[in-house]
């Protein structure tokens, strides 16, 4: 492993214990920063009106951590907005920010416009899937930005078991990413959970960065962040096990495909051959082929955004 990477790993990693609550509410009055929690959700009425009622009862009414909770709904058939709504969120549709601005599918789409919906100036990522969860994921990454003013963006780390077995999950992170990264990118390879949904960072980073309107935004981010504020600006924080519902095989294939363009991009800036990937599922004659396109787009950084820049001034 690179000499820097085992510094970084020794001066960056932190546990959520390394920061008590006490502290990180005492940086965050002393420094005046505001803190914006965002889920960006699609079909997850079943998990995401407790993760905001956990938030909400932690960190909002117990201690004056979480400024804003706002959940993105991104098009969702059931009952995600309600159950949301009702934990005590508010509710946004994708579709309503920046509505000049045709919407594409994605998560990394809803990312970039919840920056236009939110007003922190600290903003923290939290995918809306996830299953006994804890107050844990917001404070153990909010808490390096409000005690440390040299460090811009941490990712959370964490266990992920799969089907019961510990550490099997994250295999996209395992297959494809990783190799990428220690590859291409070797000072990010000390990060444990790249791909990881669960992030904060400081608007003031987020808003320079270009969006990869899909599965490849993490890798992405990771990547140009890297080359933007370098590695001493990164950091990484244990906040114990992640549980969450989990993707087949060929959604897996799909989010693989998008996030080796992301990585492609970053490296040549170059164009993919066939910005497709071709799959097979058994039919009633045999294997039949399905063809998805991959993610090419990306969003330029908020700041170049007119909606984006014409708030700031007001």
């Amino acid at each position: 492993m690179l000499e820097e990477v085992e510094r970084w790993l020794s001066t960056r990693s932190w546990s959520v214990t390394d920061r008590p609550l006490h502290q990180i509410l005492a940086a965050k009055r002393g420094t005046g920063q505001s803190v914006s929690v965002v889920l960006p959700a699609l079909n997850e009425e079943e998990t995401v009106g407790d993760i905001v009622a956990v938030i909400r009862h932690d960190l909002v009414e117990q201690v004056p951590l979480v400024d804003e909770v706002v959940v993105v709904d991104s098009g969702s058939t059931d009952r995600t907005s309600e159950v949301a709504a009702a934990a005590g969120a508010r509710v946004v549709h994708r579709d309503d920010i920046l509505p000049g601005l045709p919407a594409v599918p994605g998560k990394g789409e809803v990312l970039w416009r919840s920056l236009l919906a939110t007003t922190g100036d600290i903003v923290c990522f939290i995918d809306a899937d996830l299953k006994e969860f804890s107050s844990d994921f917001v404070s153990g990454i909010v808490g390096p930005l409000l005690t440390d003013a040299d460090v811009d963006l941490v990712k959370a780390m964490y266990d992920r078991p799969l089907g019961g077995a510990a550490g099997q999950g994250g295999r996209v992170t395992e297959l494809m990413a990783r190799p990428l990264l220690n590859m291409h990118w070797p000072q990010l390879a000390g990060f444990v959970q790249p791909l990881g949904g669960e992030y904060a960072a400081r608007r003031s980073l987020l808003e320079q960065l270009p969006f990869p309107v899909g599965y490849g935004v993490e890798l992405g981010m990771l990547v140009d962040s890297l080359h933007l504020v370098g590695l001493d600006a990164l950091a990484q924080v244990d906040v114990g096990v992640r549980k969450h519902r989990h993707q087949d095989g060929q959604a897996l294939g799909r989010m693989a495909a998008a996030i080796y363009r992301t990585a492609q991009l970053r490296l040549a800036r170059g164009h993919l051959i066939r910005p497709s990937l071709t799959q097979f599922e058994r039919g009633e004659d045999g294997f039949e082929p399905r063809t998805y396109s991959v993610d090419t787009e990306e969003r330029p950084p908020m700041i170049e955004v007119a909606e984006y820049a014409a708030r700031e001034v007001a």
